[in-house]
């Protein structure tokens, strides 16, 4: 389990280098896939930004487009994961200022999450 402080995850954000905060990428624990904000918009989770904060890096995009379950081979696709449910399966805990402790996605590299910004923008 990799812990981080909630300073050390946003730096983590921050030097991903992307136009924007609805850009910045997260890696689903289950199935792999980068996905940010504007992924969770596009598949209908919310329509701004601050609709889709509390479901990002923490529920895969595919809870919102009808995904299977993870496979136990990532193949490119979204699952229907959370880390909401009752297994823990979480690799990164982000411990907030108060103490508390948070599962999150690992934030993606900052070549993922270029990658991942200029594909949205793109298509």
């Amino acid at each position: 389990m990799q812990k981080m402080t909630l300073e050390e995850f946003q730096a983590a954000l921050k030097a991903q280098g992307v136009p924007s905060h609805e850009d910045y990428a997260f890696v689903c624990p289950m199935c792999r896939t980068v996905q940010s904000a504007r992924d969770l918009i596009a598949a209908g989770a919310g329509k701004t930004f601050a609709e889709v904060e509390a479901k990002i890096a923490f529920s895969c995009v595919g809870r919102w487009t009808k995904a299977a379950s993870p496979r136990k081979q990532p193949d490119g696709k979204p699952c229907n994961w959370t880390l909401g449910g009752l297994l823990r399966l979480h690799e990164l805990e982000v411990t907030a200022p108060d103490g508390a402790t948070h599962p999150m996605f690992m934030p993606a590299t900052p070549e993922q999450a270029q990658a991942h910004a200029a594909a949205l923008q793109s298509s």
